[in-house]
């Protein structure tokens, strides 16, 4: 099953692409807003989604590590990867800005809900600190919230909640 996302409202429309062939065009109507879009099967200017990336091809290139946002009833399991310095994390919407967009329709995740800061110590070993954004609804850590200038240093593995949603940090193996 595919998913293609409205150009008017952001929902999400899922459909079997194997009944389709490669190049054959379709035309989608949303059930939200009523706005009609077509689009072409097999065609993409873009780069796979991040539902679609498998975790060791994110962390190939720079090996900053990545977070994985755990599967809900609000959307897929996400892999997204990380860079160093700030990765603002928050609700995905269009021209928004954020480095690190996740692809939800949770009310309780602000656009920019929090934020990871990956730097070098003076060792030269990466290091990992959780900030909330501030947000609306709060960052979790160990069921902790932190406080509104409160700083976290995570590691891998750390569960982290912001809204509905879990966040694993998943470290690059070198």
């Amino acid at each position: 099953m595919k998913r293609v996302r409205c150009p008017k409202c952001n929902e999400f429309i899922t459909f079997d692409e194997t009944k389709y062939r490669d190049g054959q065009k379709l035309v989608f109507q949303c059930p939200s807003c009523g706005k009609t879009f077509g689009i072409k099967i097999g065609v993409s200017r873009l780069r796979a989604t991040r539902k679609e990336e498998r975790p060791e091809d994110v962390n190939e290139d720079k090996g900053y590590g990545s977070i994985v946002v755990i599967e809900n009833v609000f959307h897929y399991k996400q892999v997204i990867p990380l860079q160093l310095g700030d990765n603002v994390i928050g609700r995905y919407m269009k021209g928004s800005g954020i480095n690190c967009p996740i692809e939800t329709n949770d009310p309780s995740i602000d656009m920019t809900h929090c934020i990871i800061n990956v730097s070098r110590d003076k060792n030269g070993n990466l290091k990992y600190v959780l900030r909330d954004g501030p947000s609306n609804t709060g960052t979790f850590v160990d069921n902790e919230i932190l406080g509104d200038k409160e700083r976290r240093v995570i590691t891998d593995g750390t569960l982290f909640t912001i809204g509905a949603t879990s966040i694993i940090l998943k470290l690059s193996d070198d």
